[in-house]
Formats: structure tokens, sequence, C-alpha cells
């Protein structure tokens, strides 16, 4: 298991690499073309934030600790998969693309078809281990609510996106293309499915790597706001449901961190 999220957790790295750093080139570096820097720095500091929730899942000596990490990377891998072969023909497939996108391209599909099989495997293998779970230390109350909204928003979010792009677009703080609408509504729905996992398994030890992952996500999408602050529709409510959204989340990882802190002093 460790093994897989360690090497997941690089490939993620890279696409984060290719989508938060180099924002405005992904007609050379990336899969597809994002006409929008600012979802292309969204999606980036999705994958940046999934380094984090893998590596961290593969530093955990106990499954109970880790296994939130695998669920969520089987839906989102599996969702992506299937979003990029209803949009095959946007992809950086042709002739008329460098050598080098062609390459990035094909490592995509590859990746996306691969990992969610490999995930099949360890959940598979890991059902067939004996042992029980330690002991839960409960989620604050408080935590444990704001990830109940943030598991209620993002799951049918995250679904109209996948399943009716260009009408859940209207909902979103900036412009949206059927194939990014999409391509965000995967992480959103697989987001809520961490979020649900956490209030399922409801013990701090057991989710910390999601809400230590919870920091990093909403501040890189915090600084992808700052970075394109003008693309944003600021008129618009869901803007400023979105940035207390981002805030909400960061509030819940840094709670959730101060938390376990206090119990181990």
């Amino acid at each position: 298991m460790r093994k897989l999220l360690w090497i997941a957790g690089f490939l993620v790295f890279l696409a984060g690499m290719q989508l938060f750093v180099f924002t405005e080139r992904t007609a050379i570096w990336f899969a597809w073309t994002i006409d929008v820097p600012l979802t292309a720095a969204f999606l980036g500091a999705a994958y940046w934030a999934s380094v984090s929730f893998e590596w961290l899942a593969a530093r955990q000596r106990v499954w109970a600790c880790a296994r939130i990490a695998v669920p969520t990377v089987l839906v989102f891998t599996t969702l992506t998969e299937l979003v990029t072969l209803y949009h095959l023909e946007l992809f950086h497939l042709g002739d008329t693309f460098p050598i080098s996108t062609r390459i990035v391209t094909w490592a995509w599909i590859a990746v996306y078809t691969v990992v969610p099989l490999c995930m099949i495997a360890l959940l598979v293998g890991q059902r067939k281990v004996t042992g029980a779970d330690p002991p839960r230390a409960p989620l604050p109350r408080w935590i444990a609510a704001f990830l109940v909204v943030h598991a209620a928003v993002m799951l049918p979010l995250g679904a109209y996106l996948l399943l009716a792009p260009k009408s859940a677009g209207a909902l979103w703080p900036w412009p949206l293309t059927p194939l990014t609408g999409r391509a965000v509504g995967a992480w959103v729905f697989a987001l809520g499915l961490a979020a649900a996992h956490c209030v399922r398994e409801n013990c701090l030890a057991r989710v910390r790597v999601a809400t230590q992952s919870y920091i990093v996500l909403s501040v890189l999408e915090l600084i992808a706001v700052a970075r394109y602050f003008d693309t944003v529709d600021w008129g618009a409510p869901q803007s400023t449901v979105y940035m207390l959204f981002l805030l909400s989340m960061l509030m819940v990882g840094v709670g959730a961190g101060l938390h376990s802190r206090q119990r181990t002093a």
C-alpha cells in the first residue's frame, strides 16, 4: 500500500507542477488546453493538496489511519478517466501536437487507467487482513458539523458538474467549459466523499491525513484566486460562498490540528 501511495503522490505532484506553476502553458505542457488560467490553478492546487493527502497516508503505520485516502483516490481517478474518455477529442493526441505534448497526454491516460485498478486491488487485499481498529478519539462537534456541511454541498455539486456542466457552471465563481466543468466536478465530488468519510470515521487520528490536506488545499486555492483575482465574478453570490467555503476548510484543518496537539500534550 505504501509504495502505491508514494508513487501516486509523485504523479499528482507532477500534475500539480504542470497546472499550478505553468498555469498558462497548458497548450504545451498538459494533456489538454485550459483557456482560463484560474481553472488550471484550481486543478493544480487540488493536485498538490492530494500530494500531502497520499504521502501522509503512506506514512501511517495503522490501516485505519490511512484508509481514508484509498476510496477517495479510487473515486477521483475513476471519474477523471471517464471524463477523459468522454472528451477524448479535446486531448492532445493528434499529429499537430509536439511529441512531448503527446507523451504527456498518453501518460495521463495511462495513469488514470492503471491507478483505479491498483486501488481496487489494494482495497480487496486489505479486506483480507485480520485485525481490529484502534479506539476512537471522536471529532469535536464543530469540526464534525462543518464536515457534514462540506459533504452535503460538495457531493451533489460535484455530481451536478459531472452530469450537467453547462448548467452547473452557472453556480461556479468563474467560467467553465464542459470539459473543465467535469474535471472540477471530479475533484469536488471526491472531496465531498472524503468529508463524508471523515464524518463516518469520527476519529481525529483516522482523519488527520484529510484534515491536514484541507489546510494545503484551502491555502493553495486562496493563492490561486489571488493570482487571477479579476477572473472571479465578485458580483455573484457564489463567489462569496466559494471564499467562505475555502476559509471554513482552512478553519477545520487548523482546528483539527490544534485539537490533536492538545490531546497529545
